[in-house]
């Protein structure tokens, strides 16, 4: 079967992606990726066939981000998921992926829940689609309330009738690896299917460190922004904050900065610090006592899946906010408010984290949830089923 997955320009978006992409091609389907031609290397780089689609010019996208500084964070992400996802990078993406649809007949479309062209594509074309979710449930139904009006501009872009793209997005299924206790309420409507998957092993990995630091028989604090935060002058300085403010404790620190950072700059580092731009953090989590990071789904569920307690401090996005929340609410961390001044807390809020027995519990408990969910691969035969329903036009 013919697969085409559609996601916007953004790692964190793309990331979750990946492994239903890999288990269908393992399967023996046919795997392509719709992204902005500026992803291209991104996709390469996870081993899939990329077919661009035009990337929203500088100009008109720069002309939405320069009104972001004078917004509150509300407004500001409001405003990105209306102007940005719902409106400047559906009406880039759609042309082109509808075209990929007409010429090769994808049998399912797996969207992010941020891609709104091949949505429209999926709807006039009459192929199955789902999401593959990048963040908890909560996420999804905090988004939607700001859909509404660019979905119904989007139909009337793409010949649909009005309140064709809303109705899509509401019934579609959602492939998550998000563990029900962790989703919470899950922001689905009772017509969409929710389909849990585990995406890594269950086996503990063994793990590997940087070159020794420290002392070896201390805790080791994994501190995390993500890969865009190093380039934000406004949120940098969460890096030095971070390292300052856990110079005394008796833990080891590893920060990484993404590739957007400059481990040098923060020099000279803490005796107890060691700073990387990047370090796989599945290689990290076998020795994390604890997390420090940002929110991002990733970063977040990695630390989920090895049963790591978290710190939480949401730096410039709602979903970083509602993930926090969520690991809060879960009794597997603490969520800081405050953005980069946070950091004025963090050390109270790791030692916390550490002599807290009640939370590295909750912690392992929600590993645990994941570990027995059913592996990635039984995924396959879900999205081959959503190919097989479709109804036969004669």
């Amino acid at each position: 079967m013919r697969m085409l997955f559609a996601t916007t320009a953004g790692a964190g978006h793309f990331g979750p992606m990946v492994p239903v992409a890999r288990a269908l091609v393992a399967a023996g389907h046919q795997v392509r990726v719709a992204a902005p031609g500026s992803f291209a290397d991104h996709v390469a780089g996870a081993g899939l066939e990329h077919v661009p689609f035009d990337d929203v010019p500088p100009e008109v996208m720069g002309a939405v981000f320069a009104r972001i500084p004078s917004m509150t964070p509300e407004e500001a992400n409001a405003t990105v998921i209306r102007e940005v996802f719902g409106r400047l990078d559906a009406r880039a993406a759609y042309p082109r992926v509808q075209q990929v649809v007409d010429d090769w007949a994808p049998d399912v479309i797996l969207r992010e829940p941020c891609e709104f062209g091949s949505l429209a594509a999926a709807e006039r074309s009459g192929v199955p689609h789902a999401e593959v979710a990048i963040g908890v449930g909560r996420v999804r139904a905090w988004a939607g309330e700001h859909l509404v009006d660019p979905l119904l501009e989007l139909d009337e872009i793409a010949g649909l009738a009005s309140g064709t793209c809303n109705r899509g997005s509401a019934r579609a299924s959602v492939l998550t690896s998000v563990p029900a206790s962790l989703d919470g309420d899950a922001g689905t409507s009772s017509s969409q299917a929710t389909i849990r998957y585990r995406a890594g092993p269950v086996e503990a990995r063994e793990g590997s460190l940087p070159a020794a630091w420290g002392d070896g028989d201390q805790p080791l604090v994994y501190v995390t922004f993500g890969s865009v935060t190093g380039g934000l002058d406004d949120m940098s300085p969460v890096f030095r904050g971070s390292l300052e403010a856990l110079a005394d404790l008796p833990v080891r620190v590893l920060l990484t900065t993404g590739h957007a950072g400059d481990p040098e700059a923060l020099r000279p580092w803490p005796e107890n610090a060691h700073v990387e731009k990047w370090w796989p953090q599945d290689e990290i989590m076998p020795f994390a006592s604890a997390m420090v990071g940002h929110g991002g789904f990733g970063t977040t569920m990695t630390a989920v899946a090895a049963g790591v307690p978290q710190i939480v401090l949401p730096l410039f996005a709602s979903d970083q906010e509602i993930n926090a929340t969520r690991v809060h609410e879960a009794g597997a961390g603490i969520r800081l408010g405050g953005r980069t001044r946070a950091t004025e807390h963090l050390a109270e809020a790791v030692t916390r984290v550490l002599a807290d027995p009640a939370m590295r519990a909750a912690a392992r408990g929600l590993a645990d949830e994941i570990a027995s969910l059913p592996d990635i691969s039984e995924v396959v035969e879900v999205v081959e089923g959503l190919a097989l329903a479709r109804p036969t036009l004669t």
